[in-house]
C-alpha cells in the first residue's frame, strides 16, 4: 500500500519539502511504503501546455492512481496553494482522488493564512472526488527552520501535530495495524461476572 508525497513548491529547498521529509520518516517507521513526486522536477513546458503524454506528466499521473493515500504539501502565496501545484491537479482525471485518503499540509510566513487549506486547497482535491480529506496541518515559517547544511528542524507542537495526523492516515487510509495497543479479543474469549 503507497503512500504518495507530492511536494507542491517550486523551491529545491523548502519548508513544506521537509514537512514531507517529516511524514515520510513517520510514514515509513509504521511500515508504509512511501513514493514521492517533486512537481517542480516535472516538464515545466508539458505542465503548462497541459501535455498529458509527455512522459514526466504519464508518470507522476500513474504515481496518483495507484497510491491509496495521498500527502500534498504546498507553501501558501498571495493566501493560495502554488502555482505548480494547481497547474499539476489540473491534469488530473476528475475522479483522480476517488478512494484515496488525502492529508494536506501548508506553509505560510505568517498564522493568517491557515484558511488557505480549507478555503483554497479543499475545494479543488473535492472536485477531484476525495471524499476522505483529513485536517490539515498548517506550519508558519518560524516552526520549520531550515539550516545551512540543508536539515530541517520541527518544533515540538507540530512534531506532535504531524505524529497525530500520520497516525490517523495509518489508521483511516492504509488501514495497518495500530503500532501500539492491545491485540483484538474475540467475543468468546470475554469472560465477565455478573
Amino acid at each position: 500500500m503507497t503512500v504518495l508525497l507530492i511536494a507542491g513548491s517550486p523551491s529545491e529547498r523548502s519548508r513544506s519539502a521537509a514537512l514531507l521529509d517529516s511524514v515520510s520518516q513517520r510514514l515509513t517507521a509504521r511500515g508504509a511504503t512511501v513514493e514521492r513526486l517533486l512537481i517542480r522536477d516535472l516538464s515545466p513546458q508539458a505542465l503548462l501546455l497541459a501535455d498529458t503524454s509527455h512522459l514526466s506528466i504519464r508518470k507522476a499521473i500513474d504515481q496518483v492512481q495507484r497510491a491509496r493515500a495521498v500527502v500534498i504539501a504546498t507553501p501558501v502565496y498571495k493566501a493560495a496553494y502554488s502555482g505548480v501545484l494547481k497547474v499539476f491537479l489540473d491534469l488530473l482525471a476528475q475522479n483522480a482522488l476517488q478512494g484515496k485518503t488525502i492529508l494536506p499540509l501548508a506553509t505560510g510566513g505568517s498564522p493568517h493564512h491557515m484558511l488557505a487549506l480549507d478555503y483554497a486547497l479543499r475545494p479543488v482535491l473535492q472536485s477531484l472526488a476525495a471524499r476522505h480529506i483529513l485536517p490539515g496541518v498548517y506550519v508558519t515559517d518560524a516552526q520549520v527552520v531550515l539550516t545551512p547544511e540543508g536539515a530541517h528542524t520541527i518544533s515540538a507542537d507540530i512534531a506532535g501535530r504531524l505524529d497525530d495526523s500520520v497516525a490517523t492516515l495509518v489508521a483511516e487510509g492504509l488501514k495497518l495495524a495500530p503500532a501500539t495497543g492491545f491485540a483484538p479479543v474475540h467475543f468468546s474469549q470475554v469472560r465477565h461476572s455478573v
